[in-house]
């Protein structure tokens, strides 16, 4: 009973507009972790809401990669949905060496000038500077990486997903952002069960 007074009383100091976009998030990531082409529409929703909510924390990285993440979801709703009905699922395809080497690249190339740029940025353009740039910037880089991989049906995705969820439940508990440091908690459990649910269909495909 004490329990559930906690919870509650918790749950109303929280923000609403957080609540909800924690709440579309985890349903993004389960119904991607089932192959649920549903995903995409809830994925809009949570990081439409979270454009805001990063920007009010200062994570300006991840304001801007919701921004992008955003218009990914919107390729990746198009790019599964473009046979008919009755076609068989885009299939489930393995992350090659060229897959690893831009993961690698991009992170060495843009994780420094991104920060660099979230340093500089924020005082000239009037704003709180930047929690994290470098951290953040990095997080995001393989973050935007890992959405492209699962758009494309890269299995290995979901093992990208889980080393950066684990990141960002720590940078978000920081921040103070309780219910989206648990939304990560449970997005690298989804993406656990994503990968394996994933590498099972994988092996049922035809060759």
């Amino acid at each position: 009973m004490h329990f559930l007074e906690a919870m509650l009383s918790w749950l109303q100091h929280q923000s609403i507009l957080e609540l909800t976009g924690v709440v579309t998030g985890l349903t993004c990531v389960y119904l991607a972790a089932i192959n649920n082409i549903w995903n995409w529409p809830f994925a809009m929703v949570s990081t439409g809401i979270y454009i805001f909510i990063f920007a009010e924390a200062a994570l300006y990285a991840d304001m801007g990669q919701n921004i992008y993440l955003f218009g990914i979801n919107v390729y990746g709703w198009y790019y599964w949905s473009r046979q008919p009905a009755d076609a068989p699922k885009v299939p489930i395809i393995r992350m090659r060496r060229e897959h690893l080497l831009w993961l690698i690249g991009l992170c060495a190339t843009l994780t420094p000038i991104l920060g660099i740029l979230l340093t500089w940025l924020a005082p000239l353009l009037h704003y709180q500077p930047a929690a994290f740039p470098y951290i953040d910037s990095f997080c995001t880089v393989v973050s935007l990486t890992a959405q492209v991989f699962m758009a494309r049906k890269i299995l290995e995705n979901w093992l990208i997903w889980i080393f950066v969820d684990v990141i960002y439940v720590a940078i978000y508990l920081i921040k103070d952002l309780q219910p989206t440091a648990f939304m990560f908690a449970i997005y690298a459990l989804l993406a656990a069960k994503g990968y394996f649910d994933w590498r099972k269909q994988y092996r049922l495909q035809p060759a």
